[in-house]
């Protein structure tokens, strides 16, 4: 184990009765995914204050977490019928299991700042070893270099078995909050462990998730055919061991509010722009001939709680998340608005439909055969679309609250190498001001050739999004 590691163990739990359950469908996934390199889910916050100053508040703040999250304690075990999650007994709740010693560690030489750092701890990946009985939150406390400035890197990884994107911004949010002195946002309230009780599909209402068995077969079809004909972005190298790579794509508060306002006016959400603008810009990457057809695949994640029974809330950290896939053709002569109104479209049709809640197994099923056969993909590449978006990005007024926490940058994110799309857009308003970190598998694909989209990218959004043009909106 990592001296530094802020892993829960069992400890003093030893003595009360866990409890355990078989994970859920899409929960199964996941352990299937993560050993590959996809769903470790990374809340990394820079900070002012050098590591040995930060270290006390950081292990605290932790604790705190762990407290409130009975989840953040758990465990998963194999055993001969498969993988089993364990819990913590959830009342009376215990005290949390004393972290191993956060003890600030000095920075590797290839991490020379901060996004770099941020790259090397997502893809530490302690769930590909072979172990039968493994934290799902990890932490890590760096001492940055002193070139980059003074200051300290907090990481906690967590297996996104137990923390999708919402979990994970409301996790940051309460995490930044106890690093001020204050008990997270929502102040002190009874621990909640909703995923110790229940996976995502047990809470679902029955009435949502019925489907024929002839409409299932035909689905399964359609989604292996649509996955055969879609086009990809070119790969790099394909036979090589993968890490996830990011970007950032930002915007000013005058670009971010007339991006927003255009959105607003043309009745599309900002994913369904993203997604468009991820199209096109592919599209110009090629050396394709003018009206030449190619056919892109969509994945736009949707946050389930509120369809649940009983709803939950992001204070609920599980994987409460499903996923809808379109595919568009395009030809490189469409318009932003009217390739984000049909992006709109599809995945409004298929949510109208409840395909986000009947097409969870399917889906599951499929991901999970790709991930026994790599070979069922495109050059063995293990990508299921060229692109996924979040329905709804995250939304919050940070300024006040990081200031007074001493946190200059907070980013949520997640690994997508091992099986999932080409580029993961986990994108944000904070502040007023649209922050995207862009996730990537490499050597797949690599980072000049993704810049250079995200430039095309974002040269699209604020063209489209200005009534003067790009020049006028910078």
């Amino acid at each position: 184990m990592d001296p530094a590691s802020g892993s829960t163990g069992a400890g003093h739990d030893d003595a009360v009765e866990w409890r355990t359950r078989a994970p859920g469908g899409t929960e199964y996934s996941w352990c299937r995914a993560v050993p590959g390199g996809t769903g470790t889910t990374l809340l990394a916050l820079r900070l002012s204050r050098g590591a040995a100053a930060a270290e006390a508040a950081a292990a605290a703040a932790l604790r705190s977490l762990q407290s409130a999250h009975p989840v953040l304690r758990g465990r998963l075990r194999t055993t001969p019928s498969g993988p089993t999650l364990a819990f913590p007994p959830a009342a009376p709740p215990p005290p949390p299991p004393p972290l191993l010693p956060l003890e600030p560690v000095p920075a590797p030489e290839s991490a020379a700042d901060f996004d770099a750092l941020l790259e090397h701890e997502l893809n530490r990946n302690p769930w590909a070893a072979d172990s039968d009985d493994a934290p799902v939150l990890f932490a890590t406390l760096y001492e940055l270099p002193p070139a980059t400035g003074s200051g300290a890197a907090l990481f906690v990884r967590i297996h996104t078995v137990t923390c999708d994107r919402s979990a994970a911004n409301a996790l940051a949010r309460e995490l930044v909050a106890l690093l001020g002195g204050g008990e997270g946002e929502e102040g002190e309230r009874v621990p909640e462990d909703a995923a110790a009780e229940a996976a995502l599909e047990e809470r679902i209402p029955k009435r949502d998730t019925w489907k024929p068995f002839w409409a299932r077969g035909l689905d399964m079809v359609g989604y292996s055919i649509n996955g055969l004909r879609t086009s990809t972005l070119p790969f790099v190298e394909t036979g090589t061991e993968r890490s996830t790579q990011m970007l950032r794509l930002g915007l000013g508060r005058d670009e971010t509010a007339r991006l927003l306002d255009a959105c607003k006016e043309n009745g599309v959400r900002l994913c369904s722009a993203m997604a468009a603008a991820t199209m096109l810009a592919a599209r110009q990457s090629k050396p394709l001939e003018s009206g030449q057809q190619e056919t892109y695949s969509i994945v736009t994640l949707i946050n389930c709680r509120k369809f649940l029974e009983p709803a939950l809330d992001d204070q609920n950290v599980g994987f409460f998340y499903s996923a809808i896939t379109n595919t568009h053709t395009i030809n490189g002569e469409e318009g932003l608005w009217e390739l984000a109104k049909r992006c709109h479209d599809s995945y409004t049709n298929a949510k109208t439909n409840k395909r986000h809640l009947t097409d969870i197994s399917d889906l599951n099923f499929l991901m999970c055969r790709a991930i026994e056969n790599p070979q069922l993909t495109t050059a063995g590449a293990l990508r299921t679309a060229l692109v996924s978006v979040f329905e709804e990005p995250v939304v919050a007024d940070v300024a006040e609250l990081q200031g007074r926490a001493g946190v200059e940058d907070c980013v949520c994110c997640a690994t997508v190498h091992g099986i999932g799309p080409s580029i993961g857009v986990f994108d944000s308003i904070r502040d007023g001001r649209l922050d995207c970190a862009c996730m990537y598998p490499s050597p797949l694909h690599s980072r000049k050739q993704i810049q250079e989209i995200f430039d095309k990218l974002k040269q699209i959004l604020l063209h489209h999004a200005c009534d003067e043009g790009f020049e006028d909106c910078t």
